[in-house]
């Protein structure tokens, strides 16, 4: 069925079908003789600033049909929902209400020109006929026909830049975080490798607690590696006579001092290999000889010799301004000695002592006492004066030249002065002892007595003699007979050793034994037991007395007859 038709009035109008009203009737409207109905007419449209409908016709797509004004041409008859004709100057809408105005119909019509929701009649779709296919060179389509496509513009590359300016300013941060972070392991862990080796340092110097005992010498430096300074000093009793003997150590190595009192029954041997007490080489062979018979014995280094006169001790006491120390025991003053008369020190803690009451107790011997007694007094005043003493070496220096005391010369005053400001800082430091060296009835010392002194407090291991230096033969009688002492001297001094006196054992032994410690006193001790008469299967490595490098144990099996002979 066609979309338009002729009124029948000669065929000069015609009208197209615009829809179908609510109960089901056509609705026409006019169109212009001067233009053909065109559906695709699209490029007069765009230009003229009118109103237009929709074909409803036209599938997939929503074609743009022309409408006009129909007051400036003459109206088209309407039709009612009936077929009725109705008169030029009315017009009619789908619901039969008469439009006041031709403009009116004109927009009744434009609003009635497109109905998408209403569909046409069945027999009317099946009737029509699809629109004939333009060609692509004439079609003109619209730019709401495609999809729209966004194109980037100008500030999309702003907002590139933008986004990634703050993702490199983030990952910045980030990284900084992560050096900050670097930066302070590091140095937690530098601080933590510092104060390691600083405990480290401490301890193994023995500045920490606990770190300077005896007991830790296995574990940090040996007590023969040590370094120590050590000066002997000589107590001589003016009024009384005698004299007593004490070595001051300063262990720089453990940062301690030590006084290690020395008894005057040691047995020290001269230079003439004949056996010697400490006492009897103070008086004969002066300080250098005791010194180095001293070094003999115990494997020490001793520096000087301090020769101290009890009134000069008197002096010292007084220039440090007295002494506090506790006392053991009453001493009577040594003038008078009458025990009836209060003493002049009495027995007590922290008695304050002057310079006189000082030598009074340091050289006091009661009736019946060892020497042990009289010495420990004695150290226990020179400790006193190590505390009150300066620990400055230049004010210590002048203290000491104010005794105006004659030195020896191996040891001046500004050397003495220095070394009593070390002993006297360890002193006030709580960093000082006393002890006094073990020997048995005979003068000798015993190895296992003796060792925790000579080892732990002077070092005095055996050490390697130097080139041309005579080897030193301990020699122990363990035969019962006396004589065989002498007999054995005498045939270790023609061998060209250093003879020292062991002592004697209280129990006899069957055979005999040579002992070395050092692998190097192998040979040495083979020569020795040779020297003695003694087997080859005697020699053994073990332990020896601390002054020895080779030690000699006599026993019943040492021939005596026969081996005597004189000094050559």
């Amino acid at each position: 069925m066609n979309d338009r038709y002729d009124a029948g009035n000669g065929g000069d109008q015609q009208y197209e079908l615009v829809g179908y009203d609510e109960y089901g009737q056509p609705v026409y409207r006019q169109v212009p003789q001067q233009q053909a109905y065109d559906p695709y007419w699209t490029q007069q449209q765009q230009q003229q600033p009118q109103g237009y409908g929709y074909d409803p016709y036209t599938p997939g797509q929503q074609q743009p049909v022309p409408s006009y004004d129909t007051s400036q041409q003459a109206p088209a008859p309407s039709y009612d929902s009936y077929g009725s004709h109705g008169s030029h100057d009315s017009s009619y809408d789908p619901y039969g209400q008469a439009a006041s105005t031709g403009h009116q119909a004109a927009h009744v019509a434009e609003q009635t020109a497109y109905i998408p929701q209403q569909a046409g009649p069945p027999e009317t779709v099946q009737e029509s006929e699809a629109p004939a296919e333009v060609p692509a060179a004439e079609r003109d389509y619209r730019t709401e026909q495609f999809a729209f496509v966004e194109e980037p513009d100008g500030d999309s590359e702003d907002v590139i830049d933008w986004l990634n300016f703050t993702e490199n300013r983030t990952e910045r941060r980030e990284e900084a975080k992560r050096r900050a972070k670097s930066r302070l392991i590091a140095l937690v862990v530098v601080f933590a490798m510092v104060a390691a080796g600083g405990v480290g340092y401490m301890w193994w110097s023995g500045m920490l607690p606990g770190a300077s005992s005896d007991e830790q010498t296995g574990t940090t430096t040996s007590a023969a590696a040590q370094k120590r300074d050590v000066v002997v000093v000589h107590l001589h009793d003016t009024k009384k006579g005698g004299t007593s003997t004490a070595l001051l150590v300063n262990n720089t190595t453990a940062g301690r001092g030590d006084t290690v009192l020395l008894p005057n029954a040691l047995a020290l041997t001269g230079e003439d290999g004949t056996t010697t007490t400490l006492a009897k080489s103070v008086e004969d062979d002066g300080s250098t000889g005791t010194r180095e018979e001293l070094d003999t014995v115990l494997g020490t280094s001793i520096e000087g010799t301090w020769r101290l006169d009890t009134p000069y001790l008197s002096n010292l006491v007084e220039l440090v301004g007295n002494i506090d120390i506790d006392t053991d025991t009453d001493v009577p003053d040594p003038e008078t000695e009458k025990k009836t008369e209060a003493p002049l020190v009495s027995k007590g803690k922290q008695q304050t002592l002057s310079g006189k009451m000082a030598v009074a107790y340091a050289t006091y011997r009661a009736s019946g006492e060892s020497q042990d007694a009289q010495l420990k007094r004695f150290g226990q005043v020179m400790q006193g004066v190590l505390r009150k003493l300066s620990t400055d070496a230049q004010a210590a220096t002048v203290t000491v030249q104010s005794l105006a005391q004659i030195l020896d010369p191996s040891l001046g005053e500004n050397d003495l002065g220095a070394f009593l400001a070390k002993l006297a800082d360890h002193a006030k430091g709580g960093d000082y002892r006393t002890a006094l060296l073990p020997v048995q009835q005979d003068g000798t010392l015993s190895a296992e007595d003796s060792d925790s002194v000579v080892k732990d407090l002077l070092g005095g291991t055996a050490k390697s003699p130097d080139a041309g230096d005579a080897v030193r033969v301990g020699i122990r009688n363990a035969t019962g007979d006396e004589d065989a002492t002498e007999q054995a001297r005498v045939a270790v001094l023609n061998g060209g050793y250093t003879f020292l006196d062991a002592g004697t054992t209280g129990t006899a032994r069957t055979t005999s034994q040579v002992t070395y410690s050092d692998a190097a006193r192998k040979q040495d001790a083979t020569e020795v037991a040779k020297t003695l008469g003694l087997p080859a299967g005697a020699v053994k490595k073990g332990e020896t007395t601390s002054n020895a490098d080779v030690s000699v144990v006599l026993g019943q099996n040492y021939e005596t007859t026969g081996t005597t002979g004189t000094t050559g």
